[in-house]
């Protein structure tokens, strides 16, 4: 028999009660927002209806209890991300990087063939 070689898969988010606090989903989403200046760009990119971005991030914002994105200018000059938006997917993304580095290594340790990331 052949010899396995796995993919690893790690998915990580912070939730209170049920309710979404921070996922990949939403760094995901303001990432793009970060990268294209406004959210119609970032949804584009994305493959995702308008609304549906809005009503995520005024959901996480709500439960985080802070903005994430801030409107520049009128109403075509787009969205830049917080400075909250900013440190949120700053720690969202280290600590993602920090979980998926541990689990790589751990997966490692206990099969007995090798893991990839």
């Amino acid at each position: 028999m052949d010899q396995l070689a796995p993919r690893m898969r790690v998915k990580i988010w912070l939730e209170e009660d049920g309710n979404m606090v921070f996922g990949p989903g939403c760094a995901m989403l303001l990432r793009k927002i970060d990268s294209c200046g406004s959210l119609a760009g970032a949804v584009k990119g994305l493959k995702m209806s308008y609304r549906a971005a809005w009503g995520h991030i005024r959901k996480v914002e709500e439960n985080l209890g802070v903005k994430l994105v801030e409107k520049q200018g009128g109403n075509k000059s787009g969205y830049s991300l917080s400075e909250q938006g900013k440190i949120m997917l700053e720690a969202y993304e280290a600590w993602s990087i920090a979980v998926e580095d541990s689990s790589h290594k751990l997966a490692q340790k206990y099969f007995p063939w090798p893991v990839k990331r």
